[in-house]
């Protein structure tokens, strides 16, 4: 079996006899990566690190970038001091789940969801009290790489090639009450030869089901969109949880997928490329299929992270060259170009995600970067969060609006060590004033 991991950039393909998808290299997308986990002993405590030190590393870091990516302009220009902005930023906890590895966070209902290899760790969000562990029991899942949430129900995306869905109960512990395809979806198809495809030399699946591990998934009203590394996008139903679209969608592993509030799909991949999908001239209720709007085409190798700025006219992307990229709507190209690109970690690109129009970027660098855009398209990275000793994996923020907070924002960040950080994150105006969320 021909096989890419959900960070194939960086390393190439392996091929096997065995028909099960086998767990990706822990960090194919390092540069060194014995380095990556060096200094782990001996590893400095928690910071943030300073602006006048954020500048001074600036240059040589977006030198790394400009290696890869020499064509496309830096958008970072700016200074919180040009925007009159100050930023506080302090941990306030450190949780460790008890398995290693955090391969995904989210938050929901006031509770965080960290999963953790094979099993989920559920956490208040008020005094960070674990609630609920489920899903351990079954080691035979893999690691679980999303967590989505839709009409009541939590989804989660494993390595076994399935989707598991699951009920809060009113204890807030969590019972398994499917898994995707069902067995009533499969009976439908099973005896109609035009319900299966090949997924290799003599083997066939139905077309309903993936079968290499199911990297992301991204609900938008009552649809869920899954990715997974066989390189297709299916299109699920919330309500009667039926699978009713599968589009072989890149030439490689997928491994990020953002769906926009008009429902447009946005699709990352090892390939290097972006693929937009949407349904002809927006007809969201439609019964019409998604079809290919647009190839986005800078990136120099793997994209791993997606994330949309507030009001989805703004895409980012993170990839394996060190950089970000800021796409931006024009009706006169291929629906986006590429404006620029935020530069400043020194190792791949692992995750993005926008919440109060900060973007927020975790790396393989070891830390997590705060953008926020300024005048003329330019931005500025407002600080460095320092104090994760292996890869960042996940990061998951919630934006706080009562008035003893000042509109900070809570951002959790999930490291490969099994390490969760809680940060407070807070900017305001030099008069004091908080920024709106």
């Amino acid at each position: 079996m021909k096989f890419r991991s959900w960070l194939a950039t960086c390393s190439s393909s392996v091929t096997t006899a065995d028909d099960q998808p086998i767990p990706p290299p822990k960090l194919p997308f390092s540069d060194d990566a014995s380095s990556l986990f060096s200094d782990i002993t001996n590893s400095s405590p928690i910071s943030v690190i300073s602006q006048e030190t954020n500048n001074s590393l600036s240059s040589l870091q977006s030198n790394l970038s400009l290696l890869t990516l020499p064509s496309v302009p830096s958008l970072q220009n700016l200074s919180p001091g040009t925007l009159n902005l100050v930023i506080s930023a302090r941990c306030l906890n450190s949780l460790n789940p008890r398995n290693a590895l955090v391969t995904f966070l989210a938050v929901h209902n006031n509770l965080l969801y960290a999963a953790s290899s094979n099993e989920i760790n559920v956490f208040e969000l008020t005094n960070f009290t674990l609630i609920d562990t489920f899903n351990g029991k079954d080691p035979s899942s893999g690691s679980i790489k999303s967590v989505a949430f839709l009409n009541g129900k939590i989804f989660t995306a494993h390595q076994d090639c399935k989707i598991r869905v699951w009920k809060q109960t009113p204890v807030k512990q969590h019972k398994l009450i499917a898994i995707l395809p069902t067995l009533e979806d499969r009976l439908r198809r099973f005896v109609f030869p035009s319900s299966y495809t090949n997924v290799r030399r003599h083997k066939k699946k139905l077309w309903i089901e993936h079968h290499d591990a199911v990297s992301g998934l991204a609900v938008n009203e009552n649809l869920m969109c899954s990715i997974s590394w066989d390189r297709s996008l299916k299109i699920w139903s919330g309500s009667d949880l039926r699978c009713s679209e599968s589009i072989r969608a890149h030439d490689d592993a997928i491994n990020a997928v953002v769906v926009g509030k008009d429902g447009t799909i946005f699709t990352g991949s090892a390939d290097k490329r972006i693929r937009v999908w949407g349904k002809p001239n927006g007809e969201k209720k439609s019964k019409s299929k998604h079809g290919l709007i647009a190839t986005l085409e800078k990136h120099k190798s793997a994209v791993n992270a997606l994330a949309l700025s507030s009001d989805c006219s703004v895409l980012f992307s993170g990839a394996c060259d060190r950089s970000i990229l800021v796409w931006e709507r024009e009706d006169s190209a291929n629906y986006m170009v590429v404006t620029g690109a935020l530069r400043g970690h020194t190792k791949a690109i692992l995750c993005l995600i926008n919440v109060s129009d900060l973007l927020f970027s975790g790396s393989a660098d070891r830390t997590v970067r705060i953008w926020t855009r300024g005048i003329e398209g330019q931005f500025c990275c407002l600080t460095v969060l320092d104090g994760h000793r292996t890869p960042v994996r996940s990061l998951v923020a919630a934006a706080e609006t009562s008035e003893s907070d000042g509109g900070s924002v809570k951002l959790f960040s999930g490291s490969f060590d099994g390490e969760i950080k809680v940060w407070q994150i807070g900017v305001s105006s030099s008069s004091g004033s908080p920024l709106k969320s």
